[in-house]
């Protein structure tokens, strides 16, 4: 089973993210954890398995996990397995009324990546998550690493 997984990272966090997924998903069979812009679309045929991250950007995806998300053709995931996560601030250590207000309207980078992942034909084995920075910059709250490792044994257990 070849499983990839494919982030996009400013400070490292969503790559350590990645990498306890993909550690935790090793048992299953050849894992590649890759940045998003080492790889195209073509890259994906053959995958049993596709997880995409990317750190929430303007409660958004950030750019290169949006082009890419884009570059994929229709059907480009049809009958892959798919799983979407993101990194991100929670609104309660900003404790601020209208950063609240905006990520009840808007949400974070998950969710819009699972969208996209199943509209281009891929299988989505479990919801969408997100894992938690101190400030803008990070570092992974603590017990972030263990939580994504956990969330990649769960999708192992999904397949």
């Amino acid at each position: 089973m070849s499983i990839l997984i494919l982030y996009d990272s400013f400070f490292g966090n969503t790559e350590q993210v990645a990498q306890a997924i993909g550690q935790a998903l090793g048992s299953l069979g050849p894992v590649e954890t890759l940045r998003i812009n080492q790889v195209t679309p073509d890259r994906l045929a053959g995958s049993a398995l596709v997880v995409v991250g990317s750190p929430t950007r303007g409660f958004r995806p950030s750019e290169g996990v949006t082009k890419f998300l884009k570059s994929i053709p229709a059907d480009g995931l049809k009958g892959i397995k798919v799983a979407a996560f993101d990194t991100r601030i929670h609104v309660k250590d900003v404790n601020n009324v209208v950063l609240t207000a905006f990520v009840k309207l808007f949400g974070y980078a998950a969710e819009p990546i699972a969208k996209k992942l199943v509209k281009k034909g891929g299988i989505l084995v479990v919801p969408a998550e997100g894992f938690f920075v101190k400030g803008s910059e990070g570092p992974l709250k603590e017990g972030e690493h263990e939580r994504a490792a956990a969330w990649g044994r769960a999708i192992g257990k999904a397949l």
